[in-house]
């Protein structure tokens, strides 16, 4: 007999339970899930907190090591000798001659070693930096590479960078005042102010014309006067008027004129006045054979009128009579040698003296330094007033003093062929045969910067031999010519067509001008490969006579500077080169 099957309430309930039992089991296991998912986000939530901390600690320590950069920037433009300070235990610093700093000059950012100083970041909370400091480079480029490492936590980072004077050849063109040299124009000293100081009428003001290109940077302590000229790159005046303009829109006779072209939309914009040195004469130092830490490669020293003549094989050939001494000791110099690498001093063949001059190496990243002669008697170049040197057979004394003629019997002459045969001196102050004039000219294979007390003139192309490796400064002290030489009928006496000169120029006190630029006709282009600073703007061309303007700024200037170039009354430094670098200590402080 078939047993019935059960139904009804019991059954169901029985269902019911081993149902709750299933979803008991799932509900533990996606409790579990749950519980592992939580785990993990929490897990992964803390590491993300702990990477970007890490992040923030390594971005920040790169913010130290440039608080590094900033901070020596600000010693430096506080102290303008400050780069002679580093750590000479630093492997960085090995082929410096820096020296600790003492007493309240101590610099904690000078931590070289495990457990020694670092420099606090201000206003931070942890952040420090140090800094090494490379000066090998920087009496002959005017370089400075730092080594500035920022550490924030465990992060460190270590940046190199180079730091550059900001100076006159920061610019293709450079002038302190834009008035024509009163010593030239005869205008009286009052001129010697600045435009919106109440410089009157008169005054001999020149302005940038129709044909002007001026393919470089362009700074001027003045107001500018503009016509159509065109300046493709940055414009910077100390000139800052409430309203208005920042340049003057007048030619050089006053009459108001347009055509002005900026290819900066912005220029020409404020920039405070570049303050210039009294002179050059603290370039003396640098051929000094007692200063061995300040000067540990002495230039060389050349007294009276000297020529220059650079050979395109690296060395150069030096005329210069009335020096004694190449080098010298003291301040007032008292004592000289004469060292072989400047010439051998004397008369004889190839000696610097005679009528071919010595022919030398060019200085490898140093200086010349051509000086009037010294009326001092202690001086180891002193010449008595009626004396000179027996190889100027054009020089006599008259009235107790030297005078000199020319290559032609002229008067006003230095004894050494200028005025050359048939030229009229342009002034009675020129080719004086005491005076410390340098006579330069040729093709340049080397780096060099030559200083003269008193006139530069180019006498002929002044070139590169290989326009990436060489470089050249040429700074005097008053004027530098472009030497242009007229007969007495304004009938030029150069046959030549136009001027090279590839240099970096400077005149202190006067100008750069083309001698006779108002007579003689066209002589071409002068083209200038380099910078161009003066106190006054200097003229090249009036009308049809003298040269037609080129100038190019060298771009290496902004990098590098001729070797031992002047610098301005202040300066600050600017950063050149930057890269970051593998790590220069570890945690502990210790070198790497």
């Amino acid at each position: 007999m078939t047993q019935a099957r059960r139904t009804g309430p019991g059954r169901w309930r029985r269902m019911h339970d081993d149902q709750r039992g299933v979803a008991l089991v799932m509900v533990i296991g996606i409790g579990a899930i749950l519980m592992v998912l939580v785990a993990t986000a929490l897990a992964y939530s803390a590491s993300g907190l702990q990477k970007a901390r890490t992040d923030q600690d390594w971005n920040d320590a790169m913010a130290a090591a440039f608080a590094g950069i900033e901070e020596y920037e600000s010693r430096l433009a506080n102290d303008n000798t400050y780069q002679q300070y580093g750590n000479p235990a630093s492997t960085f610093s090995a082929t410096s001659s820096v020296t600790l700093p003492t007493g309240v000059k101590q610099n904690p950012a000078f931590g070289v070693g495990e457990g020694e100083s670092w420099a606090a970041v201000p206003g931070s909370s942890g952040a420090s930096f140090r800094y090494e400091v490379d000066n090998s480079k920087y009496a002959s480029t005017g370089v400075l590479r730092v080594r500035s490492t920022g550490k924030v936590g465990s992060s460190i980072r270590s940046i190199v960078v180079n730091l550059k004077q900001q100076g006159f050849i920061d610019f293709l063109y450079f002038t302190d005042y834009e008035i024509q040299d009163p010593a030239l124009s005869g205008a009286p000293t009052s001129c010697v102010k600045y435009y919106w100081a109440g410089r009157g009428s008169g005054c001999s003001e020149i302005a940038f014309d129709s044909g002007d290109v001026v393919n470089g940077p362009v700074h001027s302590n003045d107001a500018i006067r503009i016509c159509s000229a065109e300046f493709t790159q940055s414009v910077t005046t100390a000139y800052n008027p409430t309203s208005g303009k920042r340049y003057v829109a007048k030619d050089s006779s006053g009459n108001s004129c347009t055509g002005q072209v900026f290819d900066d939309p912005n220029a020409p914009t404020y920039s405070p006045v570049v303050g210039m040195p009294p002179t050059n004469a603290a370039m003396k130092n640098e051929v000094r054979s007692d200063l061995p830490v300040d000067v540990p490669r002495p230039g060389c020293l050349y007294t009276g009128p000297t020529t220059i003549v650079y050979n395109s094989d690296g060395t150069m050939t030096i005329r210069s009579p009335w020096t004694k001494k190449t080098n010298v000791a003291g301040s007032p110099p008292s004592s000289g040698s004469t060292p072989p690498a400047c010439g051998t001093v004397g008369t004889a063949t190839g000696q610097l003296g005679s009528a071919g001059g010595a022919t030398i190496p060019v200085p490898a990243q140093n200086l010349i330094f051509v000086q009037n002669v010294p009326t001092t008697t202690t001086d180891p170049n002193y010449w008595a007033a009626n004396a000179f040197p027996s190889v100027l057979t054009a020089c006599s004394v008259s009235g107790g003093n030297v005078v000199c003629k020319g290559a032609s019997n002229q008067a006003n002459g230095n004894g050494m062929g200028y005025p050359m045969s048939n030229e009229v001196a342009p002034s009675s102050n020129s080719y004086q045969p005491r005076n410390g004039d340098v006579f330069i000219k040729g093709t340049l294979k080397g780096a060099e910067t030559v200083y003269a007390d008193n006139y530069v003139y180019v006498t002929g192309d002044v070139k590169y031999n290989d326009p990436n490796a060489d470089i050249l400064g040429l700074v005097g002290n008053n004027a530098v010519f472009v030497y242009n030489p007229m007969n007495s009928s304004n009938v030029k006496l150069l046959t030549d067509s136009g001027r090279t000169i590839d240099a970096a120029i400077l005149s202190v006190a006067h100008t750069f001008q083309v001698q006779n630029y108002n007579v003689g006709g066209s002589r071409g282009t002068l083209t200038v490969m380099g910078a161009i600073a003066q106190k006054f703007r200097g003229i090249v061309r009036n009308g049809t006579n003298g040269y037609t303007k080129n100038y190019v700024y060298d771009p290496r200037f902004r990098y590098v500077a001729p070797p031992k170039f002047l610098s301005p009354v202040s300066t600050s430094y600017g950063v050149s080169v930057m890269v970051e670098v593998k790590t220069a200590f570890a945690q502990n402080g210790a070198s790497r």
